[in-house]
């Protein structure tokens, strides 16, 4: 979903020198590969957006692959960019490198002040490991490498499996789910009370390239939409969008996750970048796409 998307933002700007891998082609966690592939294409600039990611129910299964996976990737490009003289790299880190206690909204500087959610802390650590790479290529050898925090990501070409995707995904395939099998009630992980910021892949895609084009500094920066909602409200609007008339049930022996993850984006702000796309037409425009695309045959609509 992230790379899709800044690959549509890089060819409406008319970017023609586009270089595209796709996973059968080349396996990022492959030193070799990885170090082959720099060597031949030689590229200027690199967004690394590439790794493992998911929602509670993945990380708490999978967290020795979480934190292989996403190490071993972030270890090979980022080297293999400063073998091969990259002009400029940018890193994507993960709100989830915040400390479970934050203060809110999420500033920069808060960043190793704390513990991590336990449920997401192998990935969590994977993704500090990554930025703090950048960060020391830059002070020992003066790569021009950033690293960016997001928020939650969602839109055309997220992941809907319930196993392992993150919370709108998963509440959008499972609640379309429970429509069409005419359920008259609908679980949902947890009290509902935890709040999530959530970025769309278009508005996510547009910072980055601005980054790229306009950020040169040493520290992390974020990047979001600046507002957050809590999973009840979340949910209240999924059903809404995907019509469904159910009651909605809070399984509170489920775990919450991180109480509140909502990033200050004062720094990018004041560079003069902001979001456009508002939520309610972000979760409309990511229901359509996962009935184009996603959704058992059959069962397509438009809302």
């Amino acid at each position: 979903m992230a790379g899709s998307a800044i690959l549509r933002r890089l060819l409406s700007d008319n970017y023609v020198n586009v270089i595209v891998r796709e996973t059968s082609e080349l396996d990022l966690s492959s030193e070799s590969q990885v170090t082959s592939f720099f060597e031949y294409e030689r590229p200027e600039y690199v967004f690394m957006v590439a790794g493992k990611v998911g929602g509670i129910m993945a990380n708490q299964s999978q967290p020795a692959e979480f934190i292989y996976f996403n190490l071993r990737v972030q270890i090979n490009v980022i080297h293999a960019a400063w073998q091969a003289h990259v002009r400029k790299l940018l890193l994507l880190g993960s709100s989830c490198a915040y400390p479970k206690e934050s203060a809110q909204p999420m500033r920069e500087a808060y960043l190793l002040t704390g513990k991590l959610e336990p449920t997401s802390e192998a990935y969590a650590i994977a993704k500090i490991a990554g930025m703090e790479m950048c960060q020391a290529y830059r002070r020992q050898y003066g790569a021009n490498f950033i690293a960016a925090i997001p928020a939650d990501i969602y839109g055309p070409g997220d992941d809907f499996n319930p196993e392992t995707a993150h919370v709108l995904p998963s509440l959008m395939a499972r609640m379309h789910q429970a429509k069409v099998s005419g359920e008259n009630s609908f679980v949902v992980w947890g009290s509902g009370a935890p709040r999530r910021e959530l970025f769309h892949a278009n508005d996510f895609a547009d910072a980055c390239v601005f980054l790229m084009d306009r950020y040169e500094e040493t520290d992390v920066i974020n990047i979001g939409a600046g507002k957050d909602i809590s999973v009840r409200n979340m949910a209240l609007m999924v059903r809404d969008v995907v019509g469904y008339s159910g009651e909605i049930i809070f399984d509170t022996t489920k775990p919450d996750g991180m109480p509140r993850k909502l990033l200050d984006t004062t720094r990018v702000r004041n560079m003069g970048w902001v979001p456009r796309v508002s939520l309610a037409e972000g979760i409309r425009q990511t229901y359509n796409w996962f009935l184009e695309h996603a959704a058992s045959p059959g069962a397509k609509a438009t809302v």
